[in-house]
């Protein structure tokens, strides 16, 4: 039988902050796929993150396939919007959430995966934008810059960072989003420039890190889905069911669906793809106009 095997290799998930996003979902896929994985999480959601992985009482979202609960290898301490210590304000570094954690710059998360013996897989599940709510017109120069920095930049810099220290043959993974070139209204703050970046740059990098190391680079667009962060932007329920009710397929995407296409392409089963954007959205995309009747 022909499966996803993962067996022996280590993933890291950047972006995980709580049991309810994509982020969360890969890590439990690519678990069950037989990985061992750590994941990297925002300073201020640290503490929250490693209580609710340590309770005793275990819920459905720690659950994996076979019944046991998903532990990860590590947690780290991971702010995407720096690549070196000395690049963080000092009003950062002296915050009570980020004094006493060492190094969490892309330098630091490196330097740690390296001492934990390096890495074969990792996926970018990572956007921030401080005006998100504001519309392009209305979204101030720095508001933009820092939604294309945390969002897009911090791709290239895992890659930067960690394409030396994974073994050959290894796969990085970023979450995009329709709005990357379409329009939807209420994802404003500069966050679909951010993604129309991250995928530009996810082909340029495809090209450069497989020939310098074999590495390939690929995206998964899920469709809309009621995470936290998208609970955060707007209307998220009445973009599931608008979106829903024109897709091919009438039943809204599940985290676990996300999960499972990105233990695909992290397997050796994919070793052929590379520079892509696959669409995990019930067909929507592909839709010019909604059926009528």
């Amino acid at each position: 039988m022909l499966a996803i095997d993962l067996t022996g290799k280590h993933a890291l998930v950047a972006g995980v902050g709580d049991e309810r996003g994509f982020g969360f979902a890969i890590a439990k896929a690519l678990a069950d796929a037989g990985a061992i994985v750590s994941v990297a999480t925002w300073p201020p959601l640290l503490k929250l993150f490693t209580m609710m992985m340590a309770r005793e009482q275990v819920g459905p979202a720690l659950l994996r396939r076979d019944g046991t609960k998903l532990e990860l290898a590590a947690i780290y301490p991971y702010d995407a919007d720096y690549d070196r210590l000395e690049d963080v304000p000092a009003e950062v570094a002296n915050h009570r959430r980020y004094k006493d954690l060492g190094d969490f710059t892309s330098t630091g998360l490196a330097a740690a995966v390296a001492a934990n013996g390096g890495i074969d897989i990792v996926v970018h599940s990572l956007a921030n934008a401080p005006e998100v709510r504001n519309p392009l017109l209305e979204t101030s120069r720095s508001g933009y810059l820092t939604a294309v920095s945390t969002s897009a930049y911090s791709h290239v810099s895992l890659l930067q960072h960690l394409g030396p220290v994974m073994r050959p043959n290894g796969s990085f993974i970023a979450l995009s989003y329709m709005a990357s070139n379409r329009v939807v209204p209420g994802y404003g703050g500069g966050m679909s420039s951010a993604k129309a970046s991250l995928e530009s740059d996810a082909r340029v990098l495809a090209y450069e890190a497989g020939r310098r190391w074999g590495h390939r680079v690929n995206l998964l667009s899920p469709g809309a889905y009621k995470s936290r962060a998208a609970e955060a932007i707007g209307p998220i329920d009445a973009m599931i069911e608008y979106t829903t009710q024109i897709a091919p397929l009438q039943d809204p995407i599940t985290a676990d669906e996300v999960g499972v296409a990105a233990a695909f392409l992290s397997s050796p089963l994919a070793s052929g793809i590379t520079g892509t954007v696959i669409e995990v959205d019930k067909g929507y995309s592909a839709m010019g106009l909604t059926a009528v009747g």
